[in-house]
């Protein structure tokens, strides 16, 4: 006699819809890398993952949305520093951001963009999947230490995001200067200094994060 299952009881293990979204994601992550923006497909990455596109367009609109997904994979968490200062979860942030474009793919994808129309779904999803959810982040981490009383509350928080995320993008665009890790820490020390947020350890900060102290 086959015994009823449990209702109360949960299955180990990612939801299946998180753990579908996680395999496609990794495959895309893997088309991109090793193949380029142009083979990244719905049906591309369908294929490869074993997921229906049903499945992948509850969570992506179109391919461009998908490859920005996937080029920012890994920029979700920041466990490796999370409980730490606000500097050093915004540098964390902001170093993953510059090194995702500053790769083949990455400077691929903004010479793709710099020839888009404003309205076409590459630069909506950019702005969607990489700089508004960036900012977002950042205005989490912000308002965070604000909560636990690390630092006062910004006169005009979108001022200040605006000033800490637009250079990377002007930067990334226009191509004038590259983007580096140096970069990214000049950023954040400027920002947390606007803020007043503490360093924590200002040698390691400037010996880009090498320091025992700062691992």
């Amino acid at each position: 006699m086959s015994q009823v299952p449990d209702p109360t009881k949960r299955s180990r293990g990612r939801p299946p819809s998180l753990a579908a979204r996680a395999k496609v994601l990794a495959t895309a992550h893997d088309i991109l890398m090793g193949e380029g923006f142009g083979r990244l497909t719905i049906e591309a990455a369908a294929a490869k993952s074993g997921v229906s596109k049903p499945t992948i367009y509850r969570h992506w609109s179109n391919a461009s949305e998908l490859a920005m997904a996937a080029l920012m994979m890994g920029a979700e968490t920041d466990d490796a520093v999370r409980g730490r200062s606000l500097f050093l979860r915004l540098r964390a942030q902001m170093r993953f951001l510059v090194t995702a474009f500053a790769t083949t793919r990455g400077r691929q994808i903004a010479l793709t963009l710099a020839a888009s129309d404003p309205d076409s779904e590459m630069t909506k999803a950019f702005r969607n999947r990489v700089i508004l959810s960036s900012r977002d982040r950042g205005r989490e981490l912000v308002e965070e230490a604000v909560r636990t009383g690390s630092i006062r509350a910004p006169r005009d928080t979108d001022v200040l995001l605006d000033m800490l995320y637009a250079p990377v993008f002007y930067r990334l665009l226009l191509g004038h200067l590259p983007l580096t890790t140096a970069f990214a820490d000049s950023l954040v020390e400027t920002a947390c200094g606007v803020m007043g947020a503490p360093e924590v350890d200002g040698a390691s900060a400037r010996n880009g994060g090498n320091d025992s102290s700062d691992s």
